[in-house]
């Protein structure tokens, strides 16, 4: 798995987005399978180009797709067929603030995902930002499931904090499996 990524990341390299409000997000991040997310100054989208190099998002290694359909089938999502992978890389102070992924075109299916490398504070909240968030100390090869009606519940990461992981340095990688499309 971390021989696919490390593949990946050297063909569509990890960069920090801006979001429309002109803020440069903290974690870099990349993309794979049919779509990709992106955010710029005109919004939050799914695309099949990659913005930087003009082309296609690298496809789905068959290895990642086997971990994302096997976790969401674990959690009773037996149908889940991810076209997208988000791809997110932590360097120590970067964090998520808490947000709803509802950008995919199917909110029916699940949301599945994988953590690597340094650990981190997942914050697992309600369907209004305002409710409490949960935390969750999430560690390397760590899988989350979430879907059905969770699936638009707020969710984000606490800053990273500093460390060293044997495989992966002194960063946090997350793979986020969805069906965009």
């Amino acid at each position: 798995m971390l021989d696919e990524l490390h593949e990946l990341t050297a063909r569509n390299p990890f960069r920090c987005m801006t979001t429309p409000g002109g803020f440069r997000m903290s974690v870099a991040m990349t993309n794979c399978g049919d779509a990709g997310w992106i955010t710029d100054r005109t919004g939050y989208r799914y695309t099949a180009l990659d913005p930087v190099t003009g082309g296609s998002w690298p496809p789905l290694p068959r290895v990642f797709r086997e971990l994302a359909t096997t976790a969401a089938a674990a959690a009773g999502f037996n149908a889940f067929a991810p076209d997208a992978c988000l791809i997110s890389r932590y360097e120590p102070g970067a964090r998520l603030s808490l947000h709803q992924d509802k950008d995919e075109r199917d909110l029916e299916s699940p949301i599945v995902s994988v953590s690597l490398g340094l650990p981190a504070a997942f914050l697992l909240g309600g369907h209004r930002r305002s409710e409490g968030a949960r935390r969750i100390e999430l560690e390397h090869g760590d899988v989350v499931v979430w879907g059905g009606p969770a699936r638009l519940r707020y969710h984000g990461v606490l800053p990273l904090k500093e460390g060293w992981h044997p495989l992966l340095g002194g960063h946090r990688v997350n793979l986020s499996f969805r069906r965009a499309r």
